[in-house]
């Protein structure tokens, strides 16, 4: 098995050390930078993918369409398409940054470097890594928060696309 090294970073994304994965997953609170993707439909609809019982960190939770760690050596951009194609199989799309943030969960701390795509062409998720995924509608979303159907950071991400009225709710 392969030991996946992430970039530790400070706070501005600036690349001080590296560390393996478990270590960044261990309570040692090690700020390494990850990338998340939303993809939105015509419809208004956003692209959710349920994490799979596998997962280390939130697993079986429903989370954003793309969400990955930035591997040692490459960039912010490298990591989101190499994700975006390992998750879902999609190459084609145009990624438009929303922001940036620091999110500590119970075991870990992540610089999120956060993007959104239109996208209506079909997916494929990785069995792997997803064990479902559909399109959500807004509403939808919002009669789940809370509930612990969804992973803490998407819910903080959802309150975004919400108040910056990329998914306008009916």
């Amino acid at each position: 098995m392969k030991i996946e090294i992430f970039p530790i970073v400070d706070s501005t994304g600036k690349v001080i050390g590296k560390a393996s994965r478990a270590e960044c997953h261990s309570v040692s609170f090690l700020l390494h930078p990850v990338v998340h993707l939303h993809l939105i439909n015509s419809r208004g609809e956003l692209y959710l993918q349920r994490r799979a019982l596998s997962k280390d960190i939130q697993p079986g939770k429903w989370d954003t369409s793309v969400g990955g760690h930035v591997d040692y050596g490459e960039t912010i951009e490298q990591a989101l398409l190499r994700e975006a194609s390992e998750e879902l199989g999609i190459s084609n799309f145009t990624p438009v940054f929303m922001h940036q943030y620091t999110f500590t969960s119970d075991v870990e701390s992540e610089l999120v470097h956060s993007y959104y795509t239109l996208h209506d062409a079909p997916v494929n998720p990785d069995p792997v890594e997803i064990s479902e995924g559909r399109f959500w509608t807004p509403e939808e979303i919002v009669n789940a928060m809370g509930s612990n159907t969804f992973t803490p950071n998407f819910e903080v991400e959802f309150q975004y696309l919400y108040s910056h009225h990329l998914l306008p709710l009916k």
